[in-house]
């Protein structure tokens, strides 16, 4: 997401001339998106997106189970 931030940022200063972007080829400017295909498709390969889903998935899963044991005043057990 930040590669791409960076992209659009790059492209509308080339784009409005504004600062030393002016002066950078266009490669420079549109290398951010390359990055961020690059990067997605790292991420989906090696499955870092699934296994950061399902990590989320199990915390979430986990504090509704202790939001629920607090509501019905069960203790958890500590070990």
């Amino acid at each position: 997401m930040y590669l791409l931030i960076l992209g659009l940022g790059l492209m509308v200063f080339k784009y409005l001339e504004i600062g030393f972007v002016a002066d950078l080829s266009w490669w420079w400017v549109l290398s951010p998106f390359a990055l961020a295909v690059a990067w997605w498709a790292w991420a989906d390969t090696t499955g870092y997106t699934k296994r950061r889903e399902m990590e989320k998935m199990d915390k979430k899963k986990q504090d509704r189970i202790e939001r629920h044991r607090d509501a019905l005043g069960i203790k958890t057990k500590r070990r």
